[in-house]
Formats: C-alpha cells, sequence, structure tokens
C-alpha cells in the first residue's frame, strides 16, 4: 500500500484550472505532462482529491501576482495518488486553504486525505477550509 504525494506539476483537466488557456504554453498544461499523469492513473493509481471532489473546483495553488489567491484564480497541481488498496480506505480530502492566507506563505496550501483504518469503514466526506 502505497500514496505518492507532492508537487507533480500535471493540471490533468481544463476543470483544475481558473483560467485553463492561460496555462497551455506552461509544463504544467503540456500534453507530456497530463499524458505521463494520466499514465499512472491508468496503472491503477486514485487521484484522491479528485475521487472525493468528482466535480467540484477545487485548487490548492494560487500564483503571488494580481490577487490570486483572493480572486481563487488558481490550479490543481498537487496531488495525493494512492494504491489500488487504498483506494477503499479513502474517506475525505480537503485543501487547507487558510495557511495560504498567512503571511510571507507558500503559495500552495497543505492537501490532505483522510483513510480508514481498515476496509471495513468506507465512505465518508470532503471539505475545502474556506479561507479569508
Amino acid at each position: 500500500m502505497s500514496v505518492l504525494c507532492g508537487v507533480f506539476n500535471p493540471v490533468p483537466t481544463p476543470l483544475d484550472a481558473y483560467k485553463p488557456e492561460r496555462w497551455v504554453g506552461d509544463a504544467v498544461f503540456f500534453s507530456e505532462t497530463r499524458e505521463a499523469y494520466a499514465k499512472r492513473i491508468a496503472q491503477g493509481w486514485t487521484d484522491a482529491v479528485r475521487e472525493t471532489h468528482l466535480t467540484e473546483t477545487i485548487y490548492m495553488y494560487w500564483d503571488y501576482f494580481r490577487n490570486a489567491f483572493g480572486r481563487n484564480a488558481g490550479i490543481r497541481m498537487d496531488h495525493l495518488l494512492l494504491s489500488p488498496a487504498l483506494k477503499p480506505r479513502l474517506k475525505s480530502t480537503g485543501v487547507d486553504r487558510q495557511v495560504r492566507a498567512w503571511p510571507k506563505t507558500s503559495d500552495h496550501a497543505p492537501v490532505w486525505a483522510e483513510l480508514a483504518a481498515d476496509n471495513s469503514t468506507l465512505g465518508g466526506r470532503s471539505s475545502v477550509k474556506k479561507g479569508p
């Protein structure tokens, strides 16, 4: 059982960017980057955040310029990938947005996943903690 987590940099779908057209010339939106990510998913890995937020716009990165955070003009390029054995244990995921509002903070907000101790407790909640 494994979790791969980090800033892998692909923005997998247009849903994962505030204005996808602004990222077309950036490596996070290159077809090669997105295809490499899609191959990982095709291997059986589960995108935990997207699994629990199927159609929701959810970001964890906001540029420092043009009040991107204040406008929620972000992208989703930080990922938590679960191995097939862990997928049934996924209960919830979220982004701690309020951390991004702190002074001199990272341009990324922490992303988290809650997993059941065993497969007997399935389902659950998801949340995005709203910042200022």
